[in-house]
């Protein structure tokens, strides 16, 4: 192996040389404490920058056995040298200058979840490895050598030394983002041990500083949970805590305007991941199977059954196998559900906010008015007791303006300035008045007494859990027409490591050329996928890598009309679980700049592909 010492020579041999020349820097170079790998050398100092690697040793890491020997031990120590190495690029980028991209040294900048990310991984002896970008110096495009020997030489060096080495300091810190994995994995357990959807622990912090901004607000009052639904967890390092426990079935979230309901809802649904230490969330934990749903005009819909909730369509549609290039706001949401349901979530976040009206109800003099004949949909508000009782699929609503869903709901939470209030028995007085008055008939859920209602929870809970599989909806075929453009055949199978080599087996052909557009979504090959709306996606890694996933499951040929979606997702997951990162690098290297998302999040880019 090529050392420190010989990178310094060849750096000498090509200064006041073209760009190009900076490409015959690629290999691995021994640094004595750890191995720089260049990987890959940008074209010209314009382009993207150059792909780099460190390798550090178990016994030069000094990192604790405890923060990698499990799996999710090892994510969150990850996600924190991600983070320290992130600080000390970020002070270290462009200390040399340059044209377009000289100097800049950076790897992933994550936000407040924990993601398993491509930018750094452990092994189980405590090597790190840590994939970053550079820009390799020059002026115009010509190489300045002197430049990047300080930044190859000095500046990453001292990253590496001050990030991936701990000392005394760091050790405590990546025990400590052990230690709350671990706490945060007793937390889920206990979600699905106690027949919870959700967990929020009292003293969380949920509003964030700003609508774009996710950190927590500055002097927010701090959650404290109704004392009706409070549950006491044992965790394996904080020990004792309380919060709120949002039972399986159907939860309501209402109050006035500004009161914190749509900010409760965000915190759930974005507590499908695990938080950071100090971002306020760190133990508000829900089901990780959730689905925010939302309207979704002019979205694409490829043959989904939404006959549940529209039929008869005046044009004579099959709403069996619906399709459309422009959905309006009800049956994109229609859609959605249904595709939700194909996906496995077990509980679904819906935002009447974000929701299309005529979608979510229908009031009784919109009834007296227009026919039932004449309407084809179904409200939501007439199937969300089925999908709990029939499939086991829970639901949590924020309703500010109507008061439908109070009849088929089982637990009502009251937000007033952002405190949280059980009023469920405060609603069930008000239904059982007003059935006096004829305004609502019986129903499910709060349209039963106080003892039954309870009765009727249990039984509902143990029924939907053992009739949900064989109810649940089969997941379909997904066929994208006459573009696809078969690339390889047969199982997803590694590639060989070797630079521009090919796997045994597999040959050589172009790849789809894909095209990212943060979180907004991205482009492969021909194909588009909208992601904007897709809420739950909170990291524009998280869209590179279902790009990614979706340009090999597009070269596979996967989508051809034969494969169950499902069984498209789980291949594509299986060969990232086998093989890791370079299963979805094209050329066999994989880089910095992946996070891995939920397989739903896949499901939801296949369905908006156009």
């Amino acid at each position: 192996m090529k050392t420190d010492r010989d990178l310094e020579r060849q750096l000498a041999s090509i200064d006041r040389r073209g760009y190009p020349a900076y490409k015959g820097l690629r290999g691995t170079y021994d640094f004595g404490d750890f191995d720089l790998d260049i990987a890959h050398v940008q074209g010209d100092p314009f382009a993207a920058p150059s792909q780099l690697a460190v390798y550090v040793p178990g016994d030069v890491s000094g990192l604790p056995a405890c923060c990698r020997d499990a799996a999710h031990r090892r994510t969150a120590t990850e996600d924190l040298l991600v983070r320290r190495f992130s600080k000390e690029a970020a002070q270290a980028s462009f200390k040399v200058g340059g044209s377009g991209k000289s100097g800049f040294i950076g790897t992933s900048n994550p936000g407040p979840e924990i993601l398993a990310r491509s930018a750094c991984e452990i092994a189980p002896d405590g090597a790190v490895m840590l994939r970053f970008e550079a820009g390799l110096p020059a002026h115009g495009r010509t190489i300045d050598a002197r430049a990047a020997a300080r930044m190859l030489l000095d500046l990453i060096p001292v990253c590496v030394e001050r990030a991936l080495m701990l000392d005394d300091a760091g050790r405590r810190a990546a025990q400590k983002a052990a230690e709350l994995a671990d706490d945060q994995r007793a937390v889920r357990s206990a979600i699905r041990e106690r027949g919870l959807v959700a967990f929020v622990a009292d003293g969380s912090v949920l509003p964030r500083s700003s609508s774009v901004s996710a950190k927590p607000l500055a002097g927010a009052r701090p959650f404290t949970s109704p004392e009706s639904m409070r549950v006491t967890l044992e965790l394996p390092h904080r020990g004792r805590v309380r919060g709120m426990g949002i039972r399986r079935g159907i939860t309501l979230i209402v109050g006035g305007g500004y009161h914190g309901k749509s900010t409760l809802l965000k915190a759930l649904q974005e507590g499908v991941y695990d938080h950071i230490a100090g971002d306020g969330r760190e133990l508000v934990a829900t089901d990780e199977t959730a689905i925010k749903l939302r309207a979704e005009d002019g979205r694409v819909v490829h043959a989904v059954d939404i006959s549940p909730f529209i039929n008869n369509l005046p044009d004579g549609r099959d709403t069996r196998s619906f399709s459309t290039e422009d959905a309006s706001g009800s049956t994109s949401q229609a859609a959605s559900t249904v595709e939700a349901l194909e996906a496995g979530a077990r509980t679904l976040l819906i935002d009447e906010d974000t929701s299309a009206t005529n979608f979510m109800v229908r009031d009784a003099l919109m009834e007296a008015v227009v026919a039932a004949e004449h309407e084809p949909i179904t409200p939501f508000v007439e199937r969300v007791r089925a999908l709990w009782e029939r499939h086991g699929v829970s639901c949590v609503l924020v309703m500010g303006s109507s008061g439908a869903f109070f009849p088929v709901a089982d637990s009502v939470i009251q937000m007033d300035a952002y405190e949280a209030n059980d009023i469920t028995e405060r609603v069930r007085a008000v239904l059982a008045d007003a059935r006096l008055a004829g305004t609502y008939p019986e129903a499910p859920g709060l349209g039963v007494s106080a003892g039954k209602a309870s009765e009727a929870g249990e039984a509902g809970e143990t029924s939907a859990s053992s009739s949900s599989d064989q109810d649940a909806p089969a997941s379909r075929p997904l066929e994208l027409g006459g573009r696809l453009e078969r690339r390889s055949t047969g199982r997803l199978g590694r590639r060989s490591r070797a630079r521009g080599g090919d796997g045994a087996g597999t040959a050589r052909h172009e790849h789809l050329k894909v095209r990212g557009r943060g979180r907004d979504g991205f482009s492969v090959g021909s194909y588009d996928a909208d992601l904007r709306l897709v809420e739950q996606l909170v990291d524009a890694e998280q869209s590179a890598a279902l790009a990614q996933m979706v340009r090999v499951v597009l070269e596979h040929g996967l989508l051809d009309g034969m494969r169950a979606l499902r069984d498209v997702v789980d291949e594509a997951f299986r060969v990232l679980d086998e093989q890791g990162w370079e299963a979805l690098s094209p050329y066999g290297d994989a880089a910095c700049g992946l996070a891995r998302p939920r397989p739903c999040e896949l499901f939801a880019a296949l369905n908006r592909l156009r």
